[in-house]
C-alpha cells in the first residue's frame, strides 16, 4: 500500500510558545486517521504544518516521497495535492456554491470554465448538494456551507484531504449531515486526516486514532484500543468527559 503522506519530527512554536514538540506518523492510501485530544494541544497547527500554511520550524512532511518543506518545491503547485476543510466554511459569500467550488479549479488548474463547472456539479453531487449549486452562502444552512466545502476540496482530486473540527461550527442537528458525507468518502477509501472530537465517527471509520496533547502524540491505536483499553490515564479521562459531555460515550456519529 502506497504512503500517501509522512510526517517526521514536526516541531512548531510561537515565540515562546513551543506548540508542537516532535509529532510524527504517516497515512497509506485509502486510510482515514483521526486526531483528538484538548483544546490548544496543538491539532490544527499540526495540520496548518502538513498543508504548508504555516511551515514547521523543523521536520519533515513528504506527499508521495517528496519533501514538500524542501525550500525548492513549489508550493502553490503542492497545495493542490492536498485538500483543506475548515472549521468555518471560508466560502465566497459573493459566488454561488457551484462557482465556489469551481474557482480553484479554473484559477489553480486553469481548466476552462464549462469544463470546470461541470466538475464542480460533479463534486457536488457527491455531497448530496447539486440541488443548492445555484444558491448563495447566505442561503445555506452550516451543514450545507460544509457540504460545499468538502465538494470543493474533492474537485481538486488532491492525494488527501485535511478536515480541521469540520463539525465544531455546526448546530448540533446539522452536525449528521456533514458526518454522513465524510462517512461515505470513507468507505469510498478516500485518503483522509481528520481532526475532530466526533468518537462515534471515529470508531466508525478510522484506521487509526492519534491522541495529542500538549504538542506530542500521547497514545495511538485502533478505535477498538481507544474505546476498551486505552494506556494512559490521560485519555482515560479525555474519553470519560467526551462520554459526560454527549451523553453516550463513542456513539457522537450517526448511526448507520
Amino acid at each position: 500500500m502506497e504512503k500517501v503522506l509522512k510526517v517526521e519530527n514536526i516541531w512548531k512554536s510561537y515565540g515562546k510558545l513551543q506548540v508542537l514538540k516532535g509529532i510524527s506518523f504517516d497515512i497509506n492510501e485509502g486510510e482515514t486517521k483521526v486526531i483528538f485530544g484538548p483544546s490548544g494541544s496543538g491539532k490544527s497547527t499540526l495540520l496548518r504544518c502538513i498543508n504548508m500554511l504555516d511551515p514547521p520550524d523543523k521536520g519533515k512532511v513528504y506527499i508521495r516521497g517528496v519533501d514538500i518543506t524542501d525550500p525548492s518545491v513549489d508550493l502553490n503547485k503542492v497545495r493542490t495535492r492536498i485538500g483543506m476543510v475548515f472549521q468555518h466554511f471560508n466560502l465566497f459569500n459573493h459566488l454561488t456554491a457551484l462557482d465556489n467550488v469551481a474557482l480553484g479549479l479554473r484559477v489553480v488548474k486553469k481548466m476552462p470554465k464549462e469544463e470546470a463547472r461541470k466538475k464542480a456539479m460533479e463534486a457536488l453531487k457527491k455531497v448530496r448538494m447539486e440541488k443548492w449549486s445555484h444558491h448563495y452562502p447566505g442561503q445555506l444552512s452550516g451543514g450545507q456551507k460544509q457540504r460545499v466545502g468538502i465538494a470543493r476540496a474533492l474537485a481538486m482530486e488532491p492525494d488527501i484531504i485535511l478536515f480541521d473540527e469540520p463539525t465544531s461550527a455546526l448546530d448540533p442537528e446539522l452536525i449528521g449531515e456533514v458526518l454522513n458525507v465524510m462517512l461515505d468518502l470513507a468507505k469510498e477509501k478516500t485518503t483522509m486526516l481528520v481532526v475532530t472530537h466526533e468518537m462515534g465517527f471515529a470508531r466508525s471509520v478510522a484506521s487509526e486514532m492519534i491522541f495529542i496533547d500538549n504538542g506530542v502524540v500521547v497514545e495511538r491505536g485502533t478505535p477498538e484500543h481507544f474505546f476498551t483499553k486505552p494506556k494512559t490515564e490521560r485519555v482515560r479521562r479525555f474519553l470519560s468527559k467526551i462520554g459526560e459531555l454527549y451523553g453516550r460515550k463513542g456513539k457522537t456519529a450517526p448511526e448507520g
